[in-house]
């Protein structure tokens, strides 16, 4: 006799969530630099943010919320509603220190945007993974 390893359901949320990561910091280090090319500072409160720390603080927090996600999925009767609520609401509260820190204007948008940006690849490609 044979045993077949079976997928485990967590898997294709587990792919796609890390997928979905790595693009979204790819895309906010892209945006930043087009930014920073732009002549848009990248110095906030007195000190650069490097553009390579733009995708690893993406990956980062996409990270946080693919456990969010796995949480979700075994905790809650529509983990999709609730995970896509969720997100979207800390992502616009993700946006408040973007408008207090000690920055340029045109910083602070651009900051902001690297964070909607992440928003936008990250909660749909995890949320579609869930059950509604």
């Amino acid at each position: 006799m044979t045993a077949t390893a079976t997928p485990s359901s967590a898997q294709p949320l587990v792919i796609g969530g890390l997928i979905a990561a790595v693009v979204a910091g790819a895309a906010t280090a892209t945006v930043a630099a087009v930014g920073e090319l732009a002549g848009i500072s990248l110095v906030v409160g007195g000190a650069p943010i490097p553009v390579p720390g733009f995708a690893v603080l993406t990956v980062i927090f996409s990270a946080v919320g693919l456990v969010l996600a796995l949480v979700l999925a075994r905790s809650v009767r529509r983990p999709r509603t609730v995970f896509a609520r969720t997100t979207v609401a800390l992502t616009v509260l993700s946006l408040v220190p973007d408008l207090l820190v000690d920055a340029a204007p045109a910083t602070r948008v651009l900051l902001m945007l690297t964070h909607v940006v992440a928003a936008a690849i990250v909660i749909p490609a995890i949320a579609r993974r869930l059950s509604a």
